[in-house]
């Protein structure tokens, strides 16, 4: 187990070595553990900021498509809940996210809090003390849309990165998360 966690570490660490040389700029320490945390973002920014707050932008259930049924390793069809969320600090954005969850494999409460409240994923896994853990996916750049410019009054370039949560050797949860290159950079 401890081999496996070294040689991830090692994956992320060259991930982050090569985003930097393609992008020509070195990121800051806060952003690179924020893109490769296999932690809670939502923890990280709580002891940077003070406790942060969450809107939900879009939420909806829906069958998953082909793309999507791969993210999260369930069939096509199968229903999955689609969140759309800001992480913020007295209404400055931090972190943009998206995720997909598929409810067959979410307990009545998670799904509850999921749906009813604005509460970021990193804190219902505590509440609920799910033992799990994040695999770090892809870390990049992204264009922002214009949604993402409006939010956070912005065209510059987005950090990002998608991870999985794994509970019980499932997928419980595929989280896309994302914010501007100049963001975090002197903290």
């Amino acid at each position: 187990m401890a081999t496996e966690k070294n040689e991830a570490n090692k994956r992320l660490i060259e991930k982050m070595d090569d985003l930097e040389e393609s992008y020509g700029q070195e990121f800051s320490n806060t952003q690179k553990i924020l893109l490769t945390t296999d932690g809670s973002i939502t923890a990280i920014l709580d002891v940077l900021y003070g406790k942060i707050s969450l809107i939900t932008l879009d939420q909806h259930f829906e069958d998953a498509d082909l793309d999507r049924a791969r993210l999260v390793n369930v069939k096509v069809g199968d229903e999955i809940n689609f969140r759309e969320v800001l992480m913020h600090k007295e209404g400055k954005p931090l972190i943009y996210a998206i995720s997909h969850v598929p409810l067959d494999r979410c307990s009545d409460g998670i799904c509850s809090d999921l749906l009813r409240a604005d509460i970021p994923i990193g804190r219902i896994l505590k509440n609920y003390k799910i033992e799990s853990r994040r695999e770090v996916k892809n870390i990049f750049i992204e264009k922002p849309n214009e949604k993402l410019q409006d939010l956070f009054k912005t065209d510059e370039d987005f950090l990002a990165r998608d991870y999985v949560i794994i509970n019980n050797d499932e997928i419980l949860m595929w989280i896309k998360e994302m914010f501007p290159v100049s963001y975090f950079t002197e903290i």
